[in-house]
């Protein structure tokens, strides 16, 4: 306990953590009030494992079992570390340990073709089943848009199709291209709303098989269709291009390709929205439980590594919004049904797979809330005068979408 010790005793400036190791002995760690947690150790070489990279390893014995909650919960742990963070990271070892992990970021990101197929796979096609247990009943996975506090999860994630919609200035008859197209939520309000026709691109099978099967249940599939590809295979031109949370899983390495991408898919004419998330100040590391067990090959990249790629690539920047806590407030509602239906989900994978999932949400929401997490969306041309000079027109395609919904 010694190594870990040392780290928790400047770790704790707010709020209370309890330790009582394998050996069953206590030790107490206070701050300024704040949540309090009691943990139990039932390995012995877990006090060593955490003090040398408590980030990844605080996770995994949450997740194995090997470290217990019995007193406070593990929101009240995750808690006291997001309010104590920058306590740790300032800390020399953490510095140090920070410091390799930097070096050794593209190795991590080397999202080939290939490689981007397998981290789809690790994590979108766990079971269709599973992400009904938890998302909105169309089965949005990225930040919704809550206009209200009293706003549901289902209205929250059509006000943001809806606000997305409204960027791409879109006109009946166009060709659009969904980027990560996911289960087609997105797709099929478009081809609704605006009379267009969607080309849905995804690496996921169960998403594609799903999307398919609920445009054609909606009589859309004449105006969707969804195909298992790799965005780099896409042939244009689109007359508009959305892509909703997929940016992330592109890599460092990847993103002045992305954007090119996009510009040669793109009509000269044309206008694209990208929505993902990023993160306040420079660049930075992938929290490396979250690389490890839920999005290997994911990177939030910082506006200034993303602004320098859209600038490589030689498209314009028409508009961009910062959404803060919007997701913050997404992640408690998908928290929330995950706890509800946590018996069908274990039943579904295992009581292993909650935990790991509690504390990925968690987390998650935390990063929003007290760290530099936020989502941007980024409207892109080709060119100067593709879109009309003020902003008018986004609020009259709102209105008139909110119309047509009704």
């Amino acid at each position: 306990m010694r190594l870990l010790n040392a780290m928790l005793e400047k770790f704790v400036q707010t709020g209370a953590i309890r330790i009582i190791d394998a050996d069953n002995k206590r030790y107490e760690y206070e701050g300024a009030a704040g949540p309090e947690v009691t943990l139990r150790f039932t390995d012995k070489n877990l006090a060593r494992r955490l003090a040398l990279n408590p980030e990844l390893r605080a996770g995994e014995a949450y997740v194995d079992g090997t470290m217990i909650i019995e007193e406070g919960s593990i929101r009240d742990f995750l808690m006291i570390f997001a309010l104590n963070r920058t306590n740790l990271r300032s800390q020399p070892l953490q510095k140090t340990i920070r410091r390799i992990y930097k070096r050794l970021r593209r190795f991590h990101q080397r999202n080939s073709i290939i490689r981007a197929q397998e981290n789809v796979a690790h994590h979108y096609d766990l079971s269709n089943d599973l992400y009904r247990l938890f998302l909105d009943d169309d089965l949005h996975y990225s930040c919704a848009y809550f206009s209200s506090p009293e706003d549901s999860l289902e209205t929250a994630q059509q006000n943001k199709i809806r606000h997305i919609a409204s960027k791409l200035a879109l006109k009946p008859g166009q060709k659009v291209l969904d980027i990560g197209s996911g289960w087609g939520g997105m797709a099929m309000y478009l081809a609704e709303h605006a009379q267009v026709e969607v080309l849905g691109v995804t690496l996921s099978k169960e998403q594609q098989s799903l999307a398919t099967e609920r445009a054609k249940q909606r009589g859309l599939q004449d105006k969707v269709r969804f195909e298992l590809m790799d965005y780099r295979d896409v042939t244009g031109p689109f007359d508009r291009i959305v892509s909703i949370g997929m940016f992330e899983h592109v890599g460092m390495a990847y993103h002045r390709e992305y954007f090119t991408k996009i510009d040669s898919l793109l009509a000269d004419d044309g206008v694209a929205l990208v929505h993902s998330i990023g993160r306040k100040g420079g660049p930075g590391l992938t929290n490396p439980w979250i690389r490890k067990y839920i999005f290997p090959g994911g990177h939030t990249p910082a506006l200034s590594e993303t602004c320098t790629a859209v600038e490589q690539a030689g498209l314009w920047i028409t508009d961009m919004e910062i959404l803060r806590l919007h997701y913050a407030d997404t992640l408690v509602e998908w928290e929330k049904r995950l706890q509800e239906n946590r018996t069908k989900i274990a039943g579904l994978l295992d009581e292993r797979f909650c935990r790991m999932w509690e504390f990925y949400l968690i987390i998650s929401e935390f990063s929003f809330r007290y760290g530099k997490h936020m989502v941007f969306q980024l409207q892109l041309t080709k060119n100067v005068d593709a879109t009309p000079v003020t902003r008018d027109y986004m609020a009259q395609a709102e209105a008139l979408l909110t119309k047509q919904e009704a």
